[in-house]
C-alpha cells in the first residue's frame, strides 16, 4: 500500500504476526526514474524474516525492464506488477489499473518482463477490470501466455475504487482459468471473511490491504482460523500500545506534529472501525486537533474497560 507499507510499518507488523510475504510499495518507473532509496530499504534493511516482492508501476517497457533487472539485484522474493492501482492521477497516466484497458499493451509489457525476469518469480497485481469487466478474460489468458507466476486479483474494478460489492465469483473464474497461484483480494477484513473467501474461491490465499492497518493481528487470526482454533481476542489495551508505536515513527524528528497527526489518523481511520462498533471513536478522533487532545481520546476509549477487545469484524457504518 503506498504511503503506507514502508520499512517501519512492515517492521511494526512483524510484532503481531507477519504476512507470509509483504509487497514494497511501488517503484514509479518511467524514463527518468531511478530506484527509489527509501522504498528499497524495505528490502535491504528488513529484517521481518519474510520474503519481500518488489512492486513497479509504469507502462514504459525499456524502463520497466531495466527496473526489474536492477531489482533481480537483489534479494527479493519476485517482481510485482501493479496493473489494479486506482488512483485516478495514476490510471490517467495509463498505468497501474490504467492498463486494463489496453491488453494488446499488457500483451507485449509481460512478454519483455517474462524474458527479463527468468531466475525469479513474476507476478501481478490487478482487479476485475477498469470500468466494466469486458477485457477480464483476455488478460487473464495474457497471464497464463506468459507463465507468470502468482496473481493477486481484488474482485472489483478499477472505478469501483474501494466501494461496492466484491466479485468473488470472478475471483473463483480466474483461479479456474489460470495456471498459477491466484490471491484473492477485496475487502478481507476478518479472519472468518477470509475463510469463508478461499471456500468460495478455490483461491490459494488471500491478499490484505487496508484491514491490516486496523488490526495488525489478522494474519496470526488467519492462520489459528486455518487451523480451527479459537481467535484469540486482543485487549484495547494492546490496541493502545499498537497506537503508540504507530505514533513513534523513525522520522518524527523531522515530522512537524501536525503532519504527524494527519498521519496518525489515516491509521487510526481503520482502527477506529473496530473499536467502537457506533462509530463515535471514529468522529471524535477526527475532530482532534491537538497531540494531547487525540491520545486523550485514544486513552478514555481503550483504557477505560480492561475486558473490552478489538472487534472480529469492522463497523461500516460511515
Amino acid at each position: 500500500m503506498q504511503d503506507v507499507t514502508n520499512l517501519w510499518f512492515m517492521k511494526v507488523i512483524a510484532q503481531y504476526g507477519s504476512p507470509d510475504y509483504f509487497f514494497t510499495q511501488y517503484f514509479r518507473v518511467n524514463e527518468t526514474s531511478r530506484l527509489n532509496r527509501t522504498i528499497l530499504s524495505s528490502i535491504t534493511e528488513n529484517d521481518t524474516g519474510r520474503p519481500v516482492f518488489a512492486q513497479m508501476i509504469g507502462e514504459s517497457i525499456p524502463d520497466l525492464v531495466r527496473t526489474a533487472k536492477e531489482l533481480c539485484t537483489y534479494n527479493i522474493a519476485g517482481v510485482d506488477l501493479n496493473m489494479g492501482c486506482p488512483a485516478p492521477r495514476i490510471y490517467r497516466k495509463n498505468v497501474g489499473g490504467g492498463l486494463l484497458r489496453e491488453p494488446e499493451k499488457v500483451d507485449k509489457i509481460l512478454a519483455e518482463l517474462r524474458q527479463a525476469v527468468q531466475d525469479k518469480p513474476l507476478t501481478v497485481k490487478m482487479r476485475v477490470g477498469f470500468e466494466n469487466t469486458d477485457t477480464f478474460y483476455e488478460i487473464l489468458d495474457i497471464i497464463n501466455r506468459h507463465n507468470i507466476d502468482l496473481l493477486s486479483l481484488h474482485g472489483r474494478t478499477v472505478k469501483d475504487m474501494y466501494h461496492g460489492v466484491v466479485k468473488y465469483d470472478l475471483i473463483a473464474d480466474a483461479v479456474k482459468r489460470v495456471d498459477c497461484p491466484v490471491l484473492a483480494n477485496g475487502n478481507i477484513h476478518s479472519a472468518t471473511t477470509a475463510l469463508e473467501v478461499l471456500e468460495n474461491t478455490g483461491a490459494a490465499g488471500v491478499m490484505v490491504g487496508r484491514w491490516a492497518i486496523g488490526n495488525p493481528w489478522i494474519f496470526n487470526q488467519i492462520r489459528q482460523a486455518l487451523r480451527s482454533e479459537p481467535i484469540t481476542p486482543v485487549p484495547l489495551v494492546e490496541v493502545r500500545n499498537y497506537i503508540e508505536r504507530l505514533w513513534q515513527t523513525p522520522s518524527k524528528d523531522n515530522f512537524p506534529v501536525q503532519s504527524r497527526l494527519g498521519y496518525l489518523k489515516m491509521f487510526l481511520n481503520y482502527i477506529a472501525l473496530l473499536v467502537d462498533a457506533e462509530g463515535h471513536f471514529l468522529r471524535l478522533m477526527r475532530k482532534t486537533s491537538t497531540e494531547l487532545e487525540l491520545f486523550n481520546l485514544c486513552d478514555s476509549v481503550l483504557l477505560s474497560d480492561s475486558t473490552k477487545t478489538l472487534a472480529l469484524a469492522p463497523y461500516l457504518g460511515l
